[in-house]
């Protein structure tokens, strides 16, 4: 659907409007579920509205490419360390040099850390800008106080992470609007006084992800045998999703189960698992960067299998659910509200001994009618359509109203046309 006509505009004009992702978290290979978001959220935005999108990211080299109304802005940076798929950027001043530039009305910051303020501050120049922020992961307690736990000790761990909040509380009351992907997420947001937020329910393609997708010579071409369930993990292969539990759990399923697995992603524990699997009926293909194939694979398995215990939403999950996978994970997180009663078993974090027999019970169970009812789920509950129809009719004109509140005086609402086909490197810093 069009935005609706009470979308706000800025003073004396109407019409398009340029709309603005900002986000340290994307990949072109390997990315998760904000790279999902940003490539939904393009379509949507070009097929449903007629406003542009710009969207900055992290990049090999800075460069432009402009198609229509669709502008995509990459800002060169390093890899990060241990996780070659993902970049990280530092020069800012690239970033603040294509907001001045393209003006967008709304930008959205997705990632918590260092572009959240140059949005700030580009409001500073120009106070007509509306500021949202999606807290998509819970990064005091899954970045901070993880890794400061396992290295340092409980003590350290837990001042970390209350160090953090009070910076995520400082960072995120500069915004017009927030939302969260969860009602647990948004009252840790409430408690700290952020109050100006909405929950948005993220989606699937359920036409994509579907049962029908399902081809029986998959696994052959996995190079798997037996006749047991196939188990399933898409996504990142590091310690934050706690891919070394999956190995761990597929230990200890009794040998008459006759399972194997397919960990679908890359990340810096890929050698490791690699090896602790060695001799083991466990296939690493990698990341798979056509969506299609991902279902296919998907809906070629049996189970859905994550150890995450620090799930802000989980769309791998939907994923799995829109193609009748039943779901085996932790009681941590986003998961159990991704997973209600009957749609699959959850079970202590970390504890594989748990998760195996987990497996085991719904294997032996009637695994085809709990995916059926977690198809059905995802059916009646999460759309792409609807996130973004929450999104840009509820949250978005709440921030706006926000933002023409605080502005003590606006300019005319602008309209840049934007040539339609152009690919242009940026100057370099």
């Amino acid at each position: 659907m069009l935005l609706n006509e009470d979308f706000p505009r800025r003073p004396g004009t109407a019409g398009p409007m340029i709309l603005c992702d900002l986000t340290q978290s994307y990949a072109p290979s390997g990315g998760g579920g904000i790279s999902t978001y940003l490539r939904e959220k393009r379509d949507y935005v070009l097929t449903h509205t007629p406003h542009h999108l710009l969207q900055i990211v992290p990049g090999p080299e800075d460069k432009i490419t402009v198609n229509g109304r669709h502008i995509f802005a990459e800002v060169g940076a390093k890899p990060v360390h241990g996780s070659p798929n993902y970049r990280f950027i530092l020069r800012t001043k690239v970033v603040r040099d294509i907001l001045a530039k393209y003006r967008p009305d709304v930008i959205e910051s997705l990632c918590p850390w260092v572009l959240p303020w140059t949005a700030i501050n580009h409001r500073k120049a120009f106070p007509e800008t509306t500021l949202i922020a999606g807290y998509r992961t819970d990064f005091p307690n899954a970045h901070v106080y993880r890794v400061a736990k396992a290295k340092f000790g409980e003590t350290i761990g837990r001042a970390l992470r209350w160090l953090i909040y009070g910076y995520a509380e400082i960072t995120y009351r500069e915004f017009d609007w927030v939302y969260t992907l969860s009602e647990d997420a948004h009252a840790a947001l409430g408690a700290r006084k952020i109050t100006r937020t909405d929950v948005l329910p993220l989606g699937v393609d359920i036409e994509m992800f579907s049962p029908d997708k399902r081809d029986p010579a998959f696994r052959r071409e996995l190079g798997l045998g037996g006749d047991g369930p196939l188990l399933i993990y898409a996504g990142r292969i590091d310690n934050e999703k706690r891919a070394d539990r999956l190995i761990a759990m597929f230990k200890q399923l009794p040998a008459d189960l006759d399972a194997a697995m397919v960990m679908m992603g890359d990340g810096k524990l890929m050698a490791r698992l690699q090896a602790e699997a060695k001799g083991l009926p466990v296939a690493f293909p990698g990341f798979e960067k056509d969506r299609a194939e991902l279902a296919r694979a998907l809906a070629s398995s049996d189970l859905y299998v994550s150890a995450m215990a620090d799930e802000t939403f989980g769309i791998s999950v939907l994923e799995a659910q829109a193609c009748g996978l039943p779901v085996v994970g932790v009681a941590s997180g986003a998961m159990p509200d991704r997973v209600p009663a009957g749609l699959g078993l959850l079970g202590p974090v970390d504890d594989t001994a748990t998760m195996a027999a987990n497996v085991v019970k719904l294997w032996r169970g009637d695994p085809a009618a709990t995916g059926a009812a977690a198809r059905a789920h995802v059916q009646a509950n999460f759309s792409w359509a609807r996130t973004f129809d929450t999104l840009l009719n509820r949250i978005y004109p709440k921030a706006m109203a926000h933002a023409a509140a605080r502005a003590r005086s606006g300019k005319g609402w602008r309209y840049a046309g934007a040539p339609q086909t152009e690919t242009m490197p940026l100057a370099a810093e």
